[in-house]
């Protein structure tokens, strides 16, 4: 047995300074989304409600 194979390379768990950038980047973008889709809810509940409804027919209709 080579050592290669005894000590498989492992996946980085440090990742660059780029990509931290982008993940904080998404995770904001994600937050406002939130908040831009419950202050949406708020102002036109029946919408809301419509839009709940159509999500949860499409989750049943197209389900893996």
């Amino acid at each position: 047995m080579t050592e290669d194979a005894a000590n498989p390379p492992r996946p980085r768990l440090v990742a660059p300074r780029r990509d931290l950038d982008r993940l904080h980047r998404r995770a904001e973008f994600l937050r406002e989304l939130e908040e831009a889709k419950a202050l949406r809810d708020r102002i036109a509940p029946r919408r809301a409600r419509v839009r709940r409804l159509r999500e949860a027919m499409r989750r049943a209709t197209y389900h893996h």
